[in-house]
């Protein structure tokens, strides 16, 4: 049995027990890549097998002399590639930043390596995070593990894809509509998207500012929380991060919810859901209630004003954000211009996919004078009122419980064709980046043509614990089921 069969903190308990060597480990996941790899295109870059040896070979020195004792100490970890890493590529799955290596490294990644974590490589990605299947990259598309010709989902789809194939035992990935739990979701995976502010965004490459934040990819629970635990901080490099009185996230790693109150939302459930994921759902749903929680149906409303507010505003922060991708600092430039201004076209035109543009442009379009007031503020307006919405039912819920996704994973090419499909797929998860809200997507089940299912829970802003520990507790009837690649 390959050693990332088992979950991050169990490996790291075999590492800090003496049972196994962060090196064994680190070797395991460079065999399973290089088994699997060029069927799944998980990664843009894995690092040299060199490199990760004598880290991993560091960090055991360090173990054994009392550096490192946290639960990740060894265990091997993929980055999504828009964290910044120095030294090492960072592309964004982008063209226009094919050949860019920072100077820094992002806040989240320096405390996985305080706890002594071995970066294997940099996971591939939807351009700039702006897609929800892992096709917009410029280095092709990646494949999800339980069917290859279907998609991840995205945008951390090279994330999720690794973690489900084995190719490392946990990532980080990055969530600004749903890009942790769906694809989390459609791999059959863990993930959680924690209440903004609570990891910095510090070296994060920004695709819409006020909705961007990182998060643990793992196989169960426990995993999330540990990760969680490790890369939550208060940075005042960061304006955006919070000071929080408690960063401890496995302490709600209990199998009890008795008297939790459970709130499914009836638009959550409605047209356009795909019966076989309604049903997975609800079962898990009456798994809960088994466990003592009360569950009850209530009106969240708002939901279809979510995708246009949310498109509106990410498409208006990623116009300003990718603003600065023009040729003359860092990244690709157009190797033929005729002065400044063509220069700064061209290589735009070149380095940018067909949905990074598009976003721009639409961004640019709702930011424009004469459509600022008609469609950015109002969509702003929009945003305040989902997060009333929220706030007024966690005032009776502890817990909102709703699908991670409409469908399970579509076939490649499906969605890319056609934008809107492509968009809608984030329905469930949108509202929660708008209102700045956690979440978690955990597999609830399979369905007739094999591919994950999976159940998102969320929770209140800072009630991380909560929505673990409903995912915990649901966790535990159920093992986890790897994909036909690590079989």
């Amino acid at each position: 049995m390959s050693l990332m069969d088992i979950g991050a903190v169990e490996l790291g308990k075999k590492i800090s027990s003496g049972e196994v060597s962060a090196v064994d480990a680190a070797k395991d996941a460079l065999a399973q890549i290089g088994k699997v790899e060029k069927d799944v295109n998980s990664y843009v870059t894995v690092l040299d097998e060199a490199a990760i040896i004598k880290r991993a070979e560091e960090v055991q020195q360090g173990i054994k002399d009392g550096i490192y004792s946290g639960p990740l100490a060894g265990v091997p970890v993929a980055i999504k590639d828009n964290m910044c890493t120095e030294g090492i590529l960072t592309t964004c799955s982008s063209k226009i930043l094919n050949n860019f290596k920072p100077m820094y490294t992002a806040e989240a990644v320096i405390n996985l390596e305080k706890s002594g974590a071995v970066i294997i490589g940099k996971t591939n990605m939807d351009e700039f995070a702006m897609g929800s299947t892992t096709e917009t990259s410029y280095y092709g598309p990646t494949h999800n593990p339980w069917k290859l010709d279907h998609v991840p989902g995205g945008s951390s789809g090279g994330s999720c894809a690794a973690v489900a194939a084995n190719e490392c035992s946990y990532a980080l990935g990055s969530d600004t509509g749903g890009s942790i739990r769906q694809p989390s979701s459609f791999c059959g995976v863990t993930g959680i998207k924690p209440t903004y502010g609570t990891v910095s965004r510090y070296g994060l490459i920004a695709y819409g500012s006020s909705l961007d934040q990182i998060g643990p990819i793992a196989k169960n629970v426990s995993d999330c929380a540990a990760i969680l635990e490790t890369i939550a901080s208060y940075d005042p490099k960061d304006s955006t991060s919070v000071k929080r009185d408690s960063y401890n996230f496995s302490e709600a790693l209990t199998d009890d919810v008795k008297g939790m109150r459970i709130g499914i939302p009836k638009d959550y459930f409605g047209e356009g859901l795909d019966d076989e994921v309604k049903s997975a759902v609800l079962a898990a749903v009456d798994v809960l209630k088994d466990k003592g929680a009360v569950v009850e149906e209530f009106d969240l409303s708002l939901v279809e004003y979510a995708i246009p507010a949310y498109y509106v505003i990410a498409s208006a922060e990623a116009s300003s954000n990718l603003a600065r991708f023009e040729g003359v600092k860092y990244g690709y430039r157009a190797e033929e211009y005729e002065g400044l201004h063509n220069m700064f076209k061209k290589t735009r035109s070149e380095g940018f996919g067909a949905e990074v543009k598009r976003r721009i442009m639409l961004g640019s379009f709702v930011l424009s004078s004469g459509y600022y007031d008609a469609y950015y503020l109002k969509a702003l307006r929009t945003k305040a009122l989902i997060k009333q919405a929220f706030d007024k039912a966690f005032e009776k819920y502890d817990v909102i419980i709703a699908p991670a996704a409409p469908t399970t994973a579509p076939a490649i090419g499906d969605s890319l064709s056609d934008p809107i499909k492509m968009y809608l797929g984030d329905i469930y998860t949108i509202s929660v980046n708008l209102a700045g809200l956690p979440g978690i997507s955990v597999p609830c089940g399979i369905d007739s043509k094999g591919l994950p299912i999976g159940i998102q829970m969320i929770g209140d802003c800072f009630n991380e614990n909560k929505i673990i520990q409903t995912a915990y507790a649901y966790e535990q009837t159920r093992e986890y089921v790897s994909c036909g690649l690590c079989r």
